[in-house]
């Protein structure tokens, strides 16, 4: 009976203690902005804000803001964080649809976003659309959404961004941008479409500077004039030196497709615009994303001499009809950086290079070391080529179980260190392609509309699974 007592009084305590933590804790608030509201209102439903700065001025920790349907001219600039209990969230209200428009903002120097998050953390911008932000200037960069500084714990979700374009000669443009010019963590881009942009020498979906975990899942990024989802290092965007790179993270799940530098101003007639491209970044992984109609597939690599793409997994993505090639790793030239310590593995590379610019399937370039290349399935393109390897700068990279699609009446062609092969055999002694690895018709159901399944007899199935 004592051992009882004792248990209810302690119990009874720790009720007590934990009343009285929570009494003062901030209550989770609801604030509502319309385009009948007014920013003398109250924030309710019945009597909600006009303006997006307003609420946002409000909307302390554990604030949702509701925004109902109509067009807003104005910028969303962030003001407040939330906690880990208690997110900020700016949301539309019941899926209406909210847009945040740019148009009639003037050209201003420097940087101009739709959405600005700052050295903000725990926040959660979901259901908006961004649109229609242009600029004719060079010196000025127009973005949907810009996340900077050292914010963390921010999710993007189920967001349209489109119509953001610079127009200036050399100009820069974003749809939704994150520079970890301070120490991030945890950044969320998940199911937003990201379209119809002109970027100039910039990107639609990028990630660069000091960030430390990140998820960049379910998104659509298409027609835009340079390169898709970017992850980048070494550009001085962090003081820290030693961090200035993007790394441990996610890209899985994206459509990714119609993206081409040629006619940008900034690219002339060049197709070098990658699909998704890590310029500069460890442990990364791309998986299980489609790619297609963009001039390089996947591309990982560093522009910086002696910085690397290290330990990037490439896996289970599917590349086809892309214009200069399906996969590229290491520098373009000699003096820019490499690809280290990574995989690309069970992956369907099919008939790539269908401007016949020599890319091939699978671009082995400068300063490729170390890397296993593994159970894909890859077919070649009007050129023929499957592997192409103009450098001699390529140790210790590993092929094993990767099948080369046989055509009949169709001649496929490797190049390995400077060497073109049109024989199999000689192709596999000079890259010391392991046994399993085989030139046969891999048996897909339905190619030609891009059904990459596998027949039930395929050879193929035993080498890639």
């Amino acid at each position: 009976m004592k051992k009882l007592i004792l248990i209810l009084l302690t119990l009874a305590a720790f009720i007590i203690v934990f009343t009285l933590n929570n009494t003062n804790a901030e209550p989770e608030k609801t604030i509502y902005v319309a385009k009948n509201g007014n920013d003398q209102n109250n924030g309710t439903k019945s009597k909600p804000f006009r303006t997006l700065k307003k609420a946002a001025a409000e909307a302390t920790a554990g604030t949702t803001v509701f925004i109902r349907e109509g067009t807003y001219n104005e910028k969303l600039v962030i003001k407040h964080s939330g906690t880990k209990s208690k997110p900020v969230r700016f949301q539309a209200y019941q899926k209406e649809k909210v847009v945040l428009s740019g148009d009639g903002l003037k050209n201003v120097e420097g940087d101009t976003a739709l959405v600005l998050i700052h050295n903000k953390h725990y926040l959660k911008i979901s259901g908006l659309t961004i649109q229609d932000l242009t600029t004719d200037l060079t010196d000025e960069t127009v973005m949907g959404f810009y996340v900077t500084g050292s914010s963390s714990h921010i999710t993007l979700e189920n967001n349209h961004v489109h119509q953001i374009k610079t127009f200036g000669d050399d100009g820069n443009a974003h749809g939704i941008a994150v520079y970890g010019t301070g120490a991030m963590k945890d950044i969320n881009i998940i199911n937003n479409t990201v379209e119809d942009l002109k970027l100039g020498a910039s990107e639609a979906l990028v990630l660069n500077g000091n960030i430390d975990g990140f998820r960049v899942e379910h998104n659509v990024v298409r027609r835009n004039d340079n390169i898709g989802i970017d992850l980048i290092g070494y550009e001085g965007i962090s003081s820290d030196k030693k961090a200035d790179y993007v790394r441990n993270g996610i890209i899985k799940n994206n459509q990714v497709y119609e993206i081409s530098s040629y006619g940008n101003p900034a690219y002339g007639e060049e197709y070098s615009a990658g699909g998704i491209y890590v310029d500069g970044g460890k442990n990364i992984t791309i998986e299980q994303n489609t790619i297609y109609k963009s001039d390089i597939g996947i591309e990982a690599t560093s522009e910086h001499a002696k910085k690397y793409a290290d330990d990037i997994k490439i896996i289970n993505n599917v590349i086809y009809d892309n214009h200069y090639t399906g996969i590229s790793i290491g520098g373009y030239d000699e003096e820019r950086g490499g690809t280290i310590n990574s995989t690309i593995s069970q992956n369907i590379i099919y008939r790539n290079d269908t401007k016949g610019l020599d890319g091939g399937q699978l671009l082995l370039q400068h300063d490729t070391r170390n890397n296993v290349i593994e159970r894909n399935i890859i077919t070649a393109g009007p050129s023929r080529l499957f592997i192409v390897n103009y450098f001699s700068t390529n140790k210790d990279n590993l092929l094993k179980k990767n099948v080369f699609h046989k055509e009949k009446n169709k001649q496929g062609i490797w190049v390995w260190k400077e060497e073109e092969y049109t024989s199999f055999s000689k192709f596999k002694k000079a890259s010391k392609s392991d046994k399993d690895s085989s030139y046969v018709n891999p048996g897909y159901k339905n190619a030609s509309n891009y059904d990459f399944e596998l027949t039930n007899d395929s050879p193929a199935l035993e080498i890639v699974e």
